[in-house]
């Protein structure tokens, strides 16, 4: 069997002679994001001796100039540079820091300003939507904003802080102008960070809180805060885009979808949207950002048709018929709510079903499986990914069978939604190291361990290839066995290879 030719991906070699100072630790940036098209000032936080350190960005677009004194450095990002997160590092010949996130966006940043702990004192947000450029940056810290609302509107906040690799676990709280509690939120369905949405009742300011706890978590029960405590709030009174239905779209080719969310016109028309592969979109995934909507959102993709569920569908009596391969947007609206949906499959086939709800943001804690025509029982799964479940399952016979979504909970409401994906389960094959760069050195053969994770058949025989070395370093192209769940890269560098700190792929 022909070898697989798997690439090496932006990973930091170190090259030379034995190390003999300490490598930069880059912790943070404050502000997290930066401006395109303009000179921006950030901080770096961590240990970055001696100074000025040297800067690496994934995109050229992105330049540093390092001030005369730390932490200071001006940034300057080309229009060109495409919006969105971008990884950097602090380099020197001794090595590289961990990579951290810049985000780059196109919209004026907007700083927190202290002192605004106490409510009464906020700092005020007079233009919405808005992201605020944070930090929590001592113990106790509590940043506070006054934010106009309208009868009827809806406030839509959310934080970006253990998504940019925060040490901390945050929260948000909405108060009203006497500083009652009116909404709260510590965790979204996706992650460490908060998301809430509240309508007002009458036309006012309210004030809106972000604090956070010690993340890892530590004996001490109190607002925690340090120079990383970097996050990113975004406040929003405008149209917003919760979701589309259905959920997903077709790979190629348009699907009409029609935009859910808070703040959006009565009778808001269906969007017909063809994917366009964007720089930072996850693999299965595109963005959504219809005309006039400032914020995107992520539509997962798949390689049939997207439908909407049609009830009731509890009984296989009343299941639908779906293609394979297809998906199909449903919601458990009430306690006990079982769906079931009708696929035909040949005897042999290997299908991939696959539930998304806790990833698009839905609290529902599905579970899945696939029924004989009988109602018989034949595969089941809960969690796979995450708390979203996943079946590889083969069919026994040529015929027709149900595939099953229900509630772990047993509860219902309209807000537990789910897309149900059924394929081919295609061979795959994913890799994975231990850390975010690697040292080489000069007159010796370096081993460096991959774990690889093949899935659904994937039985290859893999040959490694890498680009962007350095004169005098080569990689031994020994092949991995098809069977193989780690393989054992040989970088091999002569005694005159020259020090080299770099990206290769």
């Amino acid at each position: 069997m022909n070898a697989h030719i798997f690439r090496l991906l932006a990973s930091t070699l170190l090259f030379g002679r034995v190390v003999q100072a300490a490598v930069p630790v880059l912790e943070h940036l404050f502000p997290a994001a930066v401006q395109s098209g303009v000179t921006n000032s950030i901080a770096l936080v961590g240990t970055l001796d001696p100074w000025p350190p040297r800067l690496w960005a994934d995109d050229p677009g992105i330049r540093f100039v390092p001030g005369t004194n730390s932490p200071s450095v001006e940034v300057l990002v080309d229009p060109k540079v495409p919006a969105g997160a971008h990884w950097i590092r602090a380099f020197s010949t001794e090595g590289a820091s961990t990579p951290r996130l810049l985000i780059v966006t196109p919209h004026p940043l907007v700083l927190e300003r202290e002192p605004n702990d106490d409510f009464k004192n906020p700092q005020f947000l007079a233009t919405l939507p808005v992201v605020v450029e944070g930090r929590l940056e001592k113990t106790g810290d509590v940043d506070s904003y006054s934010v106009p609302v309208e009868a009827g509107q809806t406030l839509v906040v959310w934080v970006d802080a253990y998504t940019l690799m925060t040490p901390l676990d945050p929260a948000l709280r909405v108060l009203d102008e006497s500083g009652d509690q009116v909404a709260w939120n510590h965790d979204s369905v996706r992650s460490l960070d908060p998301a809430l949405a509240w309508t007002a009742t009458r036309a006012g300011r309210v004030v809106v809180q972000v604090f956070g706890f010690a993340y890892p978590a530590d004996s001490d029960v109190r607002f925690a805060g340090n120079l990383r405590g970097v996050y990113r709030l975004h406040v929003s009174t405008g149209p917003f885009v919760r979701h589309t239905l259905p959920l997903g779209a077709k790979r190629t080719g348009e699907t009409s979808l029609q935009p859910v969310g808070w703040n959006l016109a009565s009778g808001t028309p269906a969007v017909s949207f063809r994917p366009e592969p964007g720089p930072f979109d996850r693999p299965g995934f595109a963005s959504f950002q219809p005309v006039g909507m400032r914020d995107a959102i992520e539509v997962p993709l798949g390689d049939g048709p997207e439908t909407l569920e049609v009830e009731p569908n509890d009984t296989a009596a009343q299941a639908g018929t779906i293609e394979v391969p297809s998906a199909v947007s449903g919601d458990l609206n009430r306690a006990g709510d079982e769906d079931r949906f009708r696929f035909f499959a040949k005897a042999g086939q290997v299908l991939l079903l696959e539930v998304m709800a806790t990833r698009l943001g839905f609290p529902l804690d599905a579970w899945l499986k696939v029924e004989d025509a009988q109602g018989k029982e034949l595969a089941h799964n809960d969690d796979a990914t995450g708390s979203d479940p996943k079946l590889i399952w083969t069919a026994p016979k040529d015929g027709a069978y149900l595939a099953v979504v229900g509630n772990l909970l047993h509860t219902g409401g309209s807000d537990l939604r789910y897309r149900l994906d059924i394929h081919a389960a295609a061979p795959s094959l994913s890799a994975s190291a231990p850390e975010p760069n690697f040292g080489v050195e000069a007159g010796k053969t370096n081993e460096f361990k991959v774990t690889l994770t093949r899935a659904h058949g994937f039985t290859n025989a893999l040959a490694w290839k890498a680009d962007g070395l350095p004169a005098g370093v080569r990689l031994d192209a020994a092949e991995v066995a098809p069977t193989s769940t780690e393989a054992t890269l040989r970088w091999i560098a002569t005694p005159t290879a020259a020090p080299f700190n770099g990206v290769v792929h």
